[in-house]
């Protein structure tokens, strides 16, 4: 989408280092020469260049024999950060209450190793063992020339991240029986990436689901106050029964889809309720970048734009809509993606269905459209932007401010100030295939009495042009060998969105089937039907 036409986005990623295969066991030799950290004065002779092979495993066994003997202060000593080290260590035998550590280190990959951990977890009279694999890397210290550990939390352990800290304690809430819409059980084991959203349920809904507490052991998220996630109980509380609005189907479906591809999200829902019935990440951050992720949405967009020239009288699915090769905007000049065809007697169904980005631009500057048209339309029709979704968890509601310059044609074709997650983007399409705005939702309103957000929708005539628009488009269109193969009344959109530093688009894409309505996105995962678009398919296919 729009060569040229940048767009930033927000959140981070923080790579959890996971040990592999391949674990031996050597004997621990002795530690090394000095207990100085990573900060101490140069050393004499100070070295330089990658560590070598003897170096890391004398680093490394140096390191694992003082934690293993709760030596915190010392292990600290041989990594490159000996204040985070000694803190997270400390806490590891103190807060967590970890005993009788023992690490088995495995071969070395270079500067690389991967190493099993068991110890036993014991609190207020209660043990259980604990068992995990983990990896860490060496590294030559700056100032020292020393091989040292180069610390991350993931060191301690794989589901560390910054900011983390490990603790052992009676739960903070009790624990929870999820339940999909069939009655069945939900769990991390059989939809991994729920994992996230069953963590953030529980903190929400423990003591309304009529659970007890027991003790746990529990990665505690200091810095971005996300709630505990579990790792070991050591006396189970009584779990409250919580019913959500997922479909083990669909979510099964979007599990297995975003694992074809890195840094994927997909979200389905109801459009006759707003019923939530899948979503998933396939990340290696723990984001749940399908509620809360933060980017342009790419073409995906040209659904709300289309929506707001036709409620402002610009034109209508088979009026004019001119697709030229490029299109000016205060003197941006904004150009569609390579191959496209120009078309001076295009209508708004050919240019929607063919994504013709210069269509849109130079429709924006008709009369009566503001500033303002776009973020009016987006709030009022479609719900979006006004901060008061209630969805049972975090979420974000999408962004489409009022904007004037280059942005505001950005705008309109999904880029420049624009920011959806690929919740909004499903709630999208809901709405435009039935013309009514339904607050999305994964726990039904009734168990703690929120009031859903409302909006007026789109008039019947605009969403049944929508409608049609998005059946072009998944039958003659970009969407076409995405859907291939689906039978029922489909349509859908694709999207690619340009981002700062990226050498691919973020690939976009929502869609229909039925009552079913879903969109995804990957990062960098280029045009809209390469990535997300399969994802979409796969979720659609399985019909709710």
């Amino acid at each position: 989408m729009g060569k040229g036409v940048k767009a930033a986005v927000i959140g981070g990623v923080f790579a959890v280092m996971v040990g592999g295969a391949g674990y031996g066991a050597f004997n621990i030799v002795s530690a090394l020469s000095g207990d100085g950290g990573g900060t101490d004065g140069v050393a004499a002779g100070k070295r330089t260049g990658p560590p070598g092979k003897d170096e890391v495993k004398e680093t490394t066994a140096a390191f694992f024999k003082a934690w293993q003997t709760g030596a915190s202060a010392k292990a600290a000593s041989y990594t490159d950060n000996d204040a985070a080290a000694e803190r997270l260590l400390s806490a590891f035998a103190d807060d967590a209450h970890i005993t009788d550590v023992k690490i088995t280190p495995g071969p070395a990959k270079g500067t690389t190793v991967p190493y099993a951990v068991k110890a036993k977890v014991v609190y207020d009279g209660k043990s259980e063992p604990l068992s995990y694999r983990s990896e860490l890397k060496v590294v030559r210290g700056l100032t020292t020339g020393r091989a040292l550990v180069d610390w991350r939390p993931s060191v301690v352990h794989p589901e560390l991240r910054k900011d983390d800290t490990l603790v052992t304690e009676q739960s903070a809430t009790p624990p929870i029986e999820a339940v999909g819409r069939d009655g069945s059980e939900l769990t991390k084991e059989k939809y991994p990436s729920l994992g996230p959203v069953l963590d953030a349920l529980r903190d929400k809904y423990g003591e309304e689901a009529g659970g007890t507490p027991g003790i746990e052991l529990v990665v505690r998220h200091e810095g971005d106050g996300a709630p505990d996630t579990p790792l070991l109980t050591l006396a189970k509380g009584k779990p409250g029964k919580l019913t959500t609005t997922i479909s083990p189907s669909a979510q099964a479906a979007a599990e297995k889809a975003v694992k074809r591809f890195a840094q994927s999200s997909v979200v389905a829902v109801k459009p006759s309720t707003g019923e939530v019935l899948a979503v998933a990440n396939h990340r290696t951050d723990g984001f749940n970048a399908a509620f809360e992720g933060q980017a342009a949405p790419g073409s995906t967009m040209k659904i709300i734009t289309a929506a707001m020239l036709i409620d402002n009288g610009v034109t209508t699915m088979n009026g004019p809509a001119p697709c030229p090769d490029t299109a000016v905007w205060h003197s941006q000049t904004f150009k569609n993606l390579t191959g496209l065809k120009p078309n001076e007697n295009a209508t708004l169904a050919d240019s929607f269905m063919r994504s013709c980005n210069t269509a849109f631009i130079k429709l924006i500057d008709e009369k009566p459209l503001t500033d303002a048209s776009l973020a009016r339309e987006a709030e009022d029709r479609f719900g979006l932007g006004r901060d008061d979704w209630k969805t049972g968890i975090v979420s974000f509601d999408g962004s489409v401010p009022a904007v004037d310059g280059p942005d505001r044609a950005a705008g309109a074709i999904g880029q420049g100030q624009v920011q959806m997650s690929p919740l909004n983007m499903a709630s999208v399409t809901a709405t435009a295939i039935t013309g009514a705005f339904r607050q999305p939702y994964l726990v039904s309103p009734k168990l703690d009495g929120r009031e859903p957000a409302q909006a007026e929708g789109l008039r019947s005539g605009t969403a049944a042009q929508l409608k049609q628009m998005m059946r072009l488009t998944a039958t003659q269109g970009t969407a076409m060998e995405a859907m291939r193969g689906i039978g029922g009344d489909i349509g859908a959109k694709t999207g690619s969105a340009e981002v700062d530093g990226n050498a691919k688009s973020n690939s976009w894409f929502t869609g229909f089937r039925g009552d079913v309505a879903a969109a995804a996105m990957t990062e960098e995962g280029g045009h809209g039907g390469d990535a997300a678009g399969p994802i979409v398919a796969a979720v659609l296919r399985t019909g709710g």
